[in-house]
């Protein structure tokens, strides 16, 4: 018997190779976009990239975590996984040529005075969803069978192309078309694309990943079980009311900032300022993102154990241990971590702490989410996502005409805040996990102390004096983890070793 935290951990260090890389990657075009462009156009790139993700939970209708379930369960894995894929390639070209009807309504819809939203824009992001939607399976599959290398490289490639595509189109290209420059790199500059460069480099990178999945998608005899895919529904419709409540979670504030904010122009600006500070908050996000790709396998793998529910609480514990960490290490640092954006969008940097914490908020949620997956009761996901996007909907509709973006930051704190309590106390009652809270509670009060400690020497002039004061208070959190957590985790490799042991001897 291994020990279940480094073979989760292992899996996820190799699945942020393709998360924690790529993000990392299109953090950095983050200070060439908004250097490039104004917040008004920048703000495009927020919006269109919150609708993509909003519309890929229509396009992919659950299936995903519907394919794990059945994959797991099913001794006939190829039937589920042809099921999955048809389903899924029908309801893309289906869906596209209906966006496709619409993108010149859509276009006009979007489109404000200082940023215009070409039918070119629409069309690609209609593209870049499809993609997304058709290779969903493929990927999922990879994940199913611990393919994670392989998983990581074809996703980190994909973010290679884009940033590097991105990169020639709006930094050298434009930098040529800018100057004026008589050569040939002048004329792939065109300037009423503009920041579409960016969608139509997401799009080229999707097709690229698109043939080369495109093996495993074909090379094997599909068919459409109907009777499964029945069933498969069965499990999906919950998910999708999930996934959609969840996006508007996730993505609502960045779309309707604009429209709420009473001065139009200002909401155009304070949508591009939003976008951007949103993304130092990346950290989090990527560990989150790489934690999910291991842990779905993971959770159902463990499902059948006896001990499954110990590990469980295990898991959560050492999650919420490592994302504090993220907390503090990203706080601490912001002072050069905000050079990462142009200087007229630092004003939006006090949502970050506020984005941070409902992060980590989120990432509880996904720990807490594995008791209605496993009972198959996903109507409760359904019930808690949309929990939270009646929070998000009414915090943004009250406050942002007066708050404007520091709004939207608190109704997503709400919103995740609400969505974690809701989904413990109904986990609690349905499918009952131990979880440490005492340990918990010790290192969260611990973080925000140090965090509060940091606050009080916040206006001292010598920025590198600070930042070394508040990398001190992170070894101080480190410190503090080893002395409480040493000795529980030579427990575990401990007792894996005995088990290890009866195991051979038997």
């Amino acid at each position: 018997m291994s020990n279940p935290l480094k073979k989760l951990a292992g899996q996820t260090v190799v699945y942020g190779l393709g998360t924690i890389l790529p993000r990392l990657l299109n953090y950095l075009l983050t200070p060439i976009l908004t250097r490039q462009f104004l917040p008004a156009e920048y703000g495009i790139n927020s919006v269109l990239f919150s609708y993509i993700s909003f519309m890929n939970v229509v396009f992919t209708f659950g299936m995903e975590t519907t394919f794990f379930a059945f994959y797991s369960k099913f001794e006939d894995k190829h039937r589920v996984y042809s099921t999955a894929v048809i389903s899924l390639l029908m309801s893309s070209v289906v869906l596209s040529i209906l966006l496709f009807s619409f993108s010149p309504l859509i276009s006009d819809f979007l489109s404000k005075p200082n940023a215009y939203y070409s039918i070119n824009f629409i069309s690609w992001c209609i593209l870049i969803l499809a993609i997304d939607a058709i290779t969903v399976i493929p990927f999922a599959k990879m994940r199913a069978e611990n393919k994670a290398m392989k998983f990581s490289l074809l996703k980190l490639l994909n973010v290679v192309i884009n940033f590097s595509l991105t990169i020639f189109f709006v930094q050298v290209c434009k930098s040529a078309y800018d100057h004026q420059e008589d050569n040939f790199l002048a004329h792939f500059y065109n300037p009423e694309i503009g920041i579409g460069y960016v969608f139509l480099a997401t799009l080229i990178a999707n097709f690229v990943t698109l043939i080369l999945v495109s093996r495993q998608l074909f090379s094997i005899n599909l068919s459409l079980d109907t009777t499964l895919l029945k069933e498969m529904l069965r499990y999906t419709w919950p998910l999708i009311i999930l996934g959609l409540a969840g996006m508007v979670n996730e993505t609502l504030d960045r779309i309707i900032l604009g429209e709420l904010v009473p001065d139009e122009s200002q909401g155009q600006i304070d949508q591009g300022i939003y976008g951007a500070c949103y993304k130092i908050a990346i950290l989090m996000t990527i560990f989150i993102q790489a934690f999910r790709f291991a842990a779905d396998p993971f959770f159902f793998g463990k499902s059948k154990e006896k001990d499954s529910k110990k590990t469980y609480a295990l898991v959560m514990k050492y999650f919420v241990i490592f994302c504090l960490l993220i907390f503090l290490g990203t706080l601490m640092n912001l002072d050069w971590i905000k050079y990462l954006v142009d200087e007229p969008y630092w004003e939006g940097l006090k949502v970050v702490p506020i984005l941070l914490l409902a992060n980590l908020f989120l990432g509880v949620v996904y720990n807490l989410a594995i008791w209605y997956k496993l009972s198959g009761q996903t109507k409760y996901g359904a019930v808690i996502s949309i929990f939270g996007a009646i929070i998000t909907v009414l915090v943004n509709i009250i406050f942002v005409p007066k708050y404007s973006y520091i709004a939207c930051a608190w109704a997503t704190l709400g919103a995740y805040g609400g969505m974690m309590l809701l989904s413990y106390f109904l986990g609690q009652k349905n499918f009952p996990i131990k979880y440490n809270l005492r340990a918990i509670t010790v290192y969260g009060l611990a973080a925000f102390t140090l965090y509060g400690i940091s606050r009080t020497y916040a206006g001292m002039e010598s920025v590198i004096l600070k930042v070394v004061l508040n990398n001190l208070l992170i070894v101080l959190f480190v410190w503090l983890i080893y002395k409480l957590e040493i000795n529980n985790l030579k427990k575990l490799n401990s007792n894996v070793g005995t088990n290890d042991q009866s195991n051979k001897s038997v």
